[in-house]
Formats: structure tokens, C-alpha cells, sequence
């Protein structure tokens, strides 16, 4: 939260117990106070009204105004102790102003309202904390796992890397691990937001939090409860929220010249107005006028709505890192998609093998999977299942966006795209292979073309119908490969999309996005791995699949945790949403100051009647705040089949 506002307390709840004390609106120590302190200042008003004692009166609104004063006053001096002044500095200063006018009353009614709004900030921002926080009570208490050739039920804490844990039908995971025994049918939902169970089996990496369907299984766990995916994604996020976005920095640089630009305005009205006039009167009119301006619902305005919408985020599957992630989703208006793993499966498979030179087809296999037995390519996936167990090549080297080299057997062999090996008599093969949409791959031993093999990953079934959605909604939509520009051409047709840029190293779809970037905010959408300078380069990076890639949720500005391409137009609604919500609550607290302030310096209105106006408006800025928070998944229709769609224009 803004130092300048001042709101609040100096920290916030960081641990499981403090969260769960603010389980009710009623436990929050603010206000509680406040409801104390309301009930004394209805005894000293019926006390008043029944003409008891005057003394009586006075004791109930002082004891009021020391109850509610005491849930800001004592941060306020700490803050100003380290030279900070905000907003319970503005109201601390008219309390004390009121009671040395003799206003005991008005000042006991301005700690009492702004203890309520204390107390509401406080439980807003709890609440929606809640949200992401309950992500890790998706862990069960238990876990069976086999130790000594005995099952045994334990923590989830004290599983150690290696156990075997045992999960029965219908339990939850309490912790990462890979399958190593029985099939199922996995319900991700609660995690990656897909409501598709997922089939898994023997070598399937599975997440904490994940429910077993069917059958039992035995899984190896490869990750501690404290490491697992659920935790790490907490973590992130909550060291992510201190990052502000656009229209928070707005909200803080508003607020934080504001502060002190009260108090000296309200300092001249108070010298100049008793010069002219009657002392007491402009001295009251300065206060009332110091409160009217105070910038405490326009700097806690962002910060409700961020952690609300971060919250509901993780509900749609999607983690967003902080507020100037979620600001900047907000402003996108162009998309560009990586191919692999993003428009595609990300299961490629061999589905085409040419020779040459006298080579046989397990030859041409042989090699390539010596040299991709090195690689973490996607594409050597594919090649290392189609061939038998080989030993890996010596003296591997990647060329960056090119292909690989090494030795086998002692002699010189590379592996690489068409251009980078020249194709000689498999130049009809390749151009085949590519105007079918595979990606073809040259071997090359001893300096000579000895075959090609084709590798084909199928488009996602649901991206034609995410890209139709996408342009529907005003994005512009790009795709950016490293493939040929034929079999890029081939995929984006079946996706619907115009532009696309292929043959393209790392550093090639770093500048493309320059360019993107040169006309409309621009998002990335890759693996976080091969992309990386592409992510780093958008406006807002953003990685598929993140519950098993450490890389993505590190350098990904935002991530999709499942594999499900339509939990990104629901993350660019969601973000759009919100982002209209942030700008509402500043226009709404920018206009609340201006109103008052006038109406303050006229003597319209008193310092009652501010206070309560401007806390009134403070409520409604976090109850506005708060609707960031609720989610609508968006219901895409599933694809079938796509007519009249352009041919893809490429770009190489």
C-alpha cells in the first residue's frame, strides 16, 4: 500500500494465523473499535438529548475518540518518526484541531468514521489475499506413502524426494511427483482451470493438488511440500504483488504531493482567512478543508482491485504477477503466438523419413537421434521416439536457431533446417514435407546430404476458435516461428491468422515485437524457454503450461498453468475488466477530492459531514475495488470446421 496514503497498518498480515483472525468483517481489530466507539458516541448523543450531566457527555467523547483514534494515530506517528506523512497524518492534525476548537464531538465522529474505513481497507485487501492463499489448502492433510515395504499415512510436510506415495481414487496429490504405476483420468481443475480430466500414466508428471480419478497409482515424489508447484505459485505471486502497474504509479504520484500540498493550502486558508476574518471560523474551515482533500480512497483505490483480480486470476488458471502485470494485460491490444507448444499440441511426432546418397531410412534415423539425444528441442522428442535406443553423439554443439553438430563414430554430422544444410536432391522431398505442414529436418554425415525427416505437431483443436475470438474482440493476432515460411503458412491457415513471421531465429522475434510493439501494446505467448527474449522483449510476456516449467513462471510476466489455449482470451477479459475498474475508483476518488474541497472552503460543509462524505465514497471505491474479484469463465464454442478463412499472408 501507497505510503501516501497512510491508510491501514504499517503491515500486513504475512502468515496463515493472521489471515485466518480476519476470517470475519467482525474480528477485524479496526473494526471492532469502531463499534466500541460508535456505541459511546450514541450514549453521549442520547445523553445530550436527555440533558444529563455535561460532564457525562464529554467522558463519552473522549472515550470514543481515544478508542477509534487509536487505530491510526499510533501508525501515523511512526510513519512520521521515519519522515513519512499520509493521510492518517491529515486526520490525526483535524482531530486535535477540532479538540482544541473545543469540537470534542466532531473529532470523536471523524476517528470513529475513519476507523470503519480503516477496518473495511483492512478486510478488503485480507479477503481478497484469501483468494490465492487458498490455493494451498488444496494440499491434503495426509498423504499414504511406502516406506520399508509398508504403507504408512503422514503429513504432506514430511514427505521427503523419492517417496513413493500411494493415491487412491478420488484423493487429492499432496505434493508434485511422476507417476510410476497405474493409469487414471486426472481432475486439473481446481489448478490449471480445465475441466477436461487429463489422462495420465506411468512417466506423467502430476501437481500437488491434482485429483485421482480412477485406479490407484504410485507416484515418485519430486518435489517437498514447501517446493511443490501450488507453493511455489503463492510465493511468486505475493512477492510479485510489490511491483505496481500504470495506474497504481498514477494513483501514488497523485497522492504523494497531494499530502503535503493540503497541508500547506490548508495552512494559508487558516493564516490568510484569520487575518481577514474571524480566527476561529478559518481555522475550522482549514481543517474541514484538510480532510475534504485527503487522497486516502484514491491510494488504496489500485490496490483492492489488484489483489482481488491476481486472486480471481489463479481461480481462471492464470497467474499473474502483480499489479504492472495486470495493468499492462489490460492495455494489449495485439497477441503474437509462438507455434510450438503454444497454436500446437507440443507432441510432435516422426511422420515422414526421405534418403539419399545410398543411405537407409534407420541410417537417417540413427544420426538424428545421436545428435538430438543432447537436445531439449521439442523435436527431439519426436526423433528419439520413433528410433531405437542410440548413443548419444560426441561433441554436440546447438547452433542457434540453425541445427546441431557433433560426431558420431568418428564422423562429422550435422543436423539443421533447409538453408542452413543445403537439401540437393531432397529439395522436392522438403518442399512436400513442408507444403503438408511438418517440419522438415536435413541430416547431413561427413559433409553430405544423407536424408530428411518430417515432424509434424498438430494444431490445438481449440485454437481456431481462440483466434476468431481474439480478432472478434478488436486484438490483432500474429504468429512467430522459427519453421519454414511453407509449413507456417500451412498451420496459421488452419488457425485463422494473416500474419505470420517464420524462419525466425531467437533474436528475429525480439525485433518483430519491437515492431508490433512500435503500433500497439504487445503480448508474447511462448514457452518461456526458446522465447525468452521475445518475452522479455513484449510488452507483457506470457508463458503456456507453467505448472512444470520453472522457466516459464520466472521470466513470464504472466502464465497459463494448464495446456488449454482458451484460458487466454478469459485472462485478457479478465485483465480489461479490471483495469476499467482501477480507472473508475481513481476518477471516482479524484472527483470525490475536487467536490469536497470547494464545498470545504465555503463552509457548505462541516467536518462532519466531509468525513462522512469522503469515507462514504472510500467504501464505495473498495466495494467497486472488490468486484475485480469475481470471475466469468468464457465459453468457447468448440472447433469443428472453419470456412472462408484468408490465406496466410508470410513474412520472412
Amino acid at each position: 500500500m501507497s505510503d501516501a496514503c497512510g491508510c491501514g497498518h504499517d503491515e500486513a498480515p504475512d502468515d496463515d494465523g493472521a489471515e485466518a483472525d480476519l476470517a470475519r468483517w467482525w474480528q477485524v481489530v479496526e473494526i471492532r473499535a469502531a463499534i466500541v466507539a460508535g456505541a459511546l458516541l450514541v450514549a453521549a448523543l442520547i445523553s445530550s438529548v436527555a440533558e444529563g450531566p455535561q460532564y457525562v457527555e464529554l467522558g463519552l467523547q473522549v472515550g470514543a475518540l481515544v478508542i477509534a483514534g487509536y487505530t491510526f494515530v499510533p501508525s501515523t506517528l511512526r510513519r512520521l518518526a521515519r519522515g513519512k506523512i499520509g493521510v492518517g497524518t491529515l486526520m490525526t492534525i483535524a482531530a486535535v484541531g477540532a479538540v482544541v476548537l473545543g469540537e470534542v464531538g466532531e473529532a470523536a465522529m471523524l476517528a470513529f468514521l475513519f476507523a470503519i474505513s480503516e477496518g473495511l481497507e483492512e478486510y478488503a485487501v485480507t479477503r481478497t489475499r484469501r483468494g490465492l492463499r487458498a490455493l494451498l489448502s488444496l494440499v491434503p492433510d495426509t498423504a499414504t506413502v511406502r516406506r520399508g515395504g509398508r504403507e504408512l499415512v503422514v503429513s504432506p510436510t514430511d514427505l521427503v524426494v523419492g517417496d513413493t506415495m500411494i493415491v487412491k481414487p478420488g484423493e487429492r496429490l499432496a505434493t508434485d511427483g511422476t507417476i510410476s504405476s497405474g493409469h487414471t483420468a486426472l481432475d486439473t481443475s481446481a489448478i490449471t482451470g480445465e475441466s477436461v480430466p487429463t489422462e495420465a500414466g506411468p512417466g506423467s508428471e502430476v501437481y500437488a493438488g491434482f485429483i485421482n480419478g480412477t485406479g490407484v497409482l504410485e507416484v515418485t515424489v519430486t518435489a517437498a511440500a514447501r517446493d511443490n508447484s501450488l507453493a511455489k505459485i503463492v510465493r511468486i505471486v505475493e512477492a510479485e504483488q510489490s511491483r505496481k502497474g500504470q495506474a497504481q504509479r498514477l494513483a501514488d504520484k497523485i497522492a504523494r504531493p497531494l499530502v503535503p500540498s493540503v497541508m500547506i493550502a490548508a495552512g494559508v486558508i487558516a493564516g490568510v482567512g484569520s487575518a481577514l476574518g474571524d480566527p476561529r471560523v478559518w481555522v475550522e474551515r482549514a481543517l474541514v478543508v484538510l480532510v475534504a482533500a485527503s487522497p486516502c480512497a484514491l491510494a488504496i483505490a489500485i490496490p483492492v482491485t489488484v489483489v482481488a483480480a491476481i486472486g480471481a486470476a489463479s481461480k481462471l488458471g492464470v497467474l499473474i504477477k502483480g499489479g504492472a502485470a495486470l495493468e499492462a494485460l489490460g492495455r494489449i491490444r495485439t497477441v503474437a503466438l509462438d507455434k510450438t507448444g503454444t497454436l500446437t499440441r507440443n507432441q510432435p511426432s516422426v511422420v515422414e523419413i526421405a534418403t539419399t546418397g545410398g543411405a537407409s531410412r534407420a541410417e537417417v534415423l540413427t544420426v538424428a537421434a545421436a545428435l538430438e539425444a543432447r537436445s531439449e528441442h521439442p523435436l527431439a522428442r519426436a526423433i528419439l521416439a520413433a528410433a531405437d535406443p542410440v548413443t548419444p553423439a560426441d561433441d554436440v554443439d546447438a547452433v542457434t536457431g540453425a541445427g546441431l553438430v557433433g560426431s558420431v563414430e568418428g564422423h562429422p554430422v550435422r543436423l539443421g533446417r533447409p538453408g542452413w544444410i543445403e537439401a540437393g536432391a531432397l529439395t522436392d522431398d522438403i518442399d512436400r514435407m513442408q507444403r503438408a505442414g511438418a517440419t522438415a529436418v536435413l541430416i547431413e554425415r561427413d559433409g553430405t546430404v544423407i536424408g530428411a525427416i518430417a515432424v509434424r505437431d498438430e494444431l490445438r483443436p481449440e485454437a481456431p476458435t481462440v483466434v476468431a475470438g481474439l480478432r472478434r474482440d478488436g486484438y490483432s493476432v500474429a504468429m512467430l516461428t522459427g519453421d519454414n515460411a511453407r509449413t507456417a503458412a500451412a498451420l496459421a491457415e488452419q488457425a485463422g491468422i494473416e500474419n505470420v513471421h517464420a524462419d525466425l531465429r531467437p533474436e528475429d522475434k525480439a525485433r518483430i515485437i519491437n515492431t508490433l510493439r512500435a503500433h500497439q501494446p504487445t503480448a508474447m505467448v511462448g514457452d518461456g524457454v526458446n522465447d525468452a527474449p521475445a518475452l522479455a522483449t513484449a510488452d507483457l510476456g506470457i508463458a503456456m503450461g507453467a505448472m512444470g516449467t520453472d522457466v516459464a513462471i520466472e521470466t513470464a510476466d504472466v502464465a497459463l498453468m494448464g495446456e488449454d489455449l482458451r484460458h487466454l482470451p478469459s485472462a485478457l477479459t479478465h485483465a480489461r475488466r479490471s483495469r476499467t475498474i482501477m480507472l473508475q475508483n481513481v476518477g471516482l476518488s479524484l472527483a470525490i477530492i475536487t467536490v469536497l474541497m470547494p464545498l470545504a472552503l465555503f463552509g457548505v460543509l462541516g467536518l462532519a459531514a466531509v468525513v462522512l462524505v469522503h469515507e462514504i465514497a472510500e467504501i464505495v471505491v473498495i466495494g467497486n475495488g472488490v468486484r475485480a474479484g469475481r470471475t466469468t469463465r468464457l465459453h468457447l464454442p468448440d472447433n469443428s470446421t472453419t470456412t472462408d478463412r484468408p490465406l496466410a499472408k508470410t513474412t520472412q
